[in-house]
């Protein structure tokens, strides 16, 4: 692909990590008043309700029956799962914590597209993954309970295994979007997600002093059904189909710094050095790891690259 067609993309997936990172602010906002479940509920339905009013738009589309299973995995995948899993992990640690859990993210759809996809990984990619896992671990055991994190270890615990539903989507996205438009998929996991979360509202009841409508907490809701579910799902599933899905991942990066940044001017939020450090390990796993991808896909296309007559390999 062409450098100038690159920019659009690599636009979209800026301003999507920058909503993303967002994301985690709004979420501990929201269930400071509201069920977890709840939230989650009525933010997939208020972007399913946009997408209504777009839904002539899919009428035309054919669904092969082996395309069906590949969507329902990546609903399951996310927002099903890692909802769960990310919502669970916010009750316990900081939203800043849980950003900086998202670093590893790109290192993980390495490892799991090299099994799947049959993508090459090399020594500098496992030594960064694991230098990344050390630090997420680091991080863990060095946060200190306190009113944004009452049990750090667990929630990152937790926001870890949202990574790993993340990365099936990731994996999974990238082989629909060879066939249906990123609006399409952002709809269907929309929609998916509000069927699979409406049981939480009669499961799990509303507590009996709700807030009102005009609270910032609902005002939370509904950034997330909107600028979060529709915007960035959406700028991020346009990415994936202009880019390849390991560069693309690659992105996922910027949630940390953009969380981390929102934690402390919104929340309040406060990093011990301990925790800083960790962070620090974090980033060098990641940067390990992209620093070599960078050489070797160079090295692999000089490679295949046609030669002209007469010009030495």
């Amino acid at each position: 692909m062409r450098e100038s067609n690159r920019i659009v993309p690599i636009i979209g997936l800026v301003l999507a990590m920058l909503f993303w990172g967002s994301s985690f602010i709004a979420m501990k906002i929201a269930f400071r008043e509201y069920e977890p479940l709840h939230v989650i509920f009525w933010r997939l339905a208020i972007a399913s309700c946009c997408f209504a009013l777009i839904a002539r738009r899919f009428v035309a589309i054919r669904l092969p029956r082996g395309d069906w299973k590949l969507l329902a995995l990546m609903g399951l995948f996310e927002p099903c799962l890692y909802f769960i899993f990310e919502a669970l992990a916010l009750e316990q640690t900081s939203a800043a914590q849980a950003g900086m859990v998202t670093a590893i993210l790109p290192l993980m759809v390495a490892v799991i597209a090299a099994i799947w996809l049959r993508e090459s990984v090399t020594r500098a990619n496992i030594a960064g993954f694991l230098l990344a896992i050390g630090g997420v671990w680091w991080l863990s055991v060095s946060g200190e309970a306190n009113e944004h994190a009452p049990n750090p270890m667990l929630g990152n615990f937790l926001e870890l295994l949202a990574m790993l539903c993340a990365t099936g989507y990731i994996i999974t996205l990238k082989r629909l979007t060879d066939r249906y438009s990123p609006l399409f998929l952002t709809a269907m996991q929309a929609l998916i997600g509000t069927l699979f979360f409406f049981p939480a509202l009669f499961i799990f009841p509303a507590p009996e002093s709700a807030p009102q409508l005009t609270g910032t907490a609902t005002m939370a809701v509904i950034y997330l059904g909107t600028v979060v579910t529709i915007f960035a799902y959406g700028l991020y599933n346009f990415g994936v189909s202009r880019i390849p899905v390991s560069q693309a991942s690659a992105y996922i990066n910027l949630i940390p710094v953009f969380s981390l940044i929102l934690g402390f001017a919104i929340l309040g939020e406060r990093f011990t050095l301990p925790q800083l450090l960790a962070c620090a390990v974090v980033f060098s796993g990641v940067v390990i790891s992209q620093w070599r991808s960078t050489t070797s896909d160079d090295a692999e296309s000089e490679r295949r690259r046609p030669r002209t007559l007469g010009e030495t390999p």
